[in-house]
């Protein structure tokens, strides 16, 4: 059966009620239950680990028997493993449901498979309706689950010319305040923010997401990566959010502890040594590159060696967006899907 327009506002009435929900180890997932004849029944989103899913924290508004016959169109595949809670899918069947529709497929090894499950017990399901929608609000969620590791933005400001900072290290300010407003705007979007230790040491960054001089309500995980020692006056250490300091050069580690953590975003902001080292490693899912339209020449490049020896070997690139800030120009860039593949790693 085709989707109507009653089930399609329904979903987008589920995808505004699921960023209600925190950003996090789960998915944020909303609910509506919808009448025979197409009236809500029941609204409901998932309010963060350990507690009832969107699905069943819509079915607990609902009298005994009234769900029997409905539709319930969500934001996320129902899930089909127990874990702190039961399968949603299961719920579903045992409340009598005739219909399912949904977003995005589940990419959990564990909690997928519940529209297979569904569709055994005879319930009609619909899958796909607002994915890209639904996707935009998961994203890093959906990495994370099939790449067992967080979704990775590397962010650099660069002249035209492509220098980080003059001869004398001085870079502040390269972009303009509107830039540097969309910086923070996304680093409150992140769940962790992350610099090597020669950043934090000539910086001495805050890593907080402000707006103006007030803070952003959300506040990314400070996270600092490399051998030399985090002063004990640092910034760092009177941020909101503990910090996390990793003694080590390597990628990979740092991600799999964050990825334990539950981190399912990391924003990487240090400079042209963790940003190459971060490409070079081809774990880098999205880049955001800040350019000035100055000349700076000399040494200082916005990227050092990245493994590329030759052109042939170079990175390809396919541009999402450009955004004009101010004299700036911001550039949302990605790896190409062949190169990612052939890579192995992103």
């Amino acid at each position: 059966m085709a989707v109507g327009t009653i089930e399609h506002l329904a979903m987008l009435r589920a995808l505004e009620l699921a960023r209600r929900g925190p950003a996090g180890i789960n998915p944020q997932v909303g609910a509506v239950f919808l009448s025979p004849e197409g009236e809500v029944l029941a609204e409901g989103w998932h309010r963060g680990a350990g507690t009832p899913h969107a699905e069943i924290d819509a079915l607990v508004r609902i009298a005994p028997d009234a769900a029997h016959g409905s539709t319930a169109v969500v934001t996320l595949e129902p899930c089909n493993h127990r874990g702190r809670t039961g399968p949603c899918a299961q719920a579903l069947i045992d409340a009598g449901v005739a219909r399912v529709v949904y977003a995005l497929d589940d990419p959990g090894e564990l909690s997928g498979g519940g529209a297979d499950r569904l569709r055994a017990a005879g319930v009609d399901v619909v899958a796909g309706l607002a994915a890209d929608e639904a996707a935009l609000l998961v994203g890093p969620w959906l990495t994370a689950t099939r790449l067992g590791r967080p979704e990775v933005t590397v962010k650099w400001a660069q002249s035209l010319d492509g220098r980080a900072a003059a001869h004398d290290g001085s870079s502040k300010w390269l972009t303009g305040p509107e830039a540097r407003a969309d910086v923070h705007r996304r680093r409150a979007e992140a769940a962790a923010i992350l610099v090597g230790t020669g950043t934090l040491l000539a910086d001495d960054p805050s890593l907080t997401a402000r707006r103006g001089e007030v803070l952003y309500e959300h506040q990314p995980m400070p996270v600092v990566m490399g051998h030399r020692p985090v002063p004990s006056d640092a910034a760092v250490w009177r941020h909101p959010v503990s910090p996390a300091i990793y003694a080590t050069h390597d990628v990979s580690a740092v991600l799999t502890d964050l990825h334990d953590r539950g981190v399912h975003s990391v924003f990487v902001e240090g400079g042209p040594t963790v940003a190459s080292a971060f490409l070079a490693a081809g774990v880098v899912d999205r880049m955001l590159v800040y350019i000035a339209p100055l000349l700076v020449g000399g040494s200082r490049m916005a990227l050092t060696d990245i493994g590329v020896g030759s052109l042939a070997q170079a990175q390809r690139l396919t541009v999402r967006e450009r955004v004009v800030l101010g004299d700036d120009m911001l550039w949302v860039a990605q790896r190409d899907v062949g190169a990612q593949h052939e890579g192995g790693s992103s």
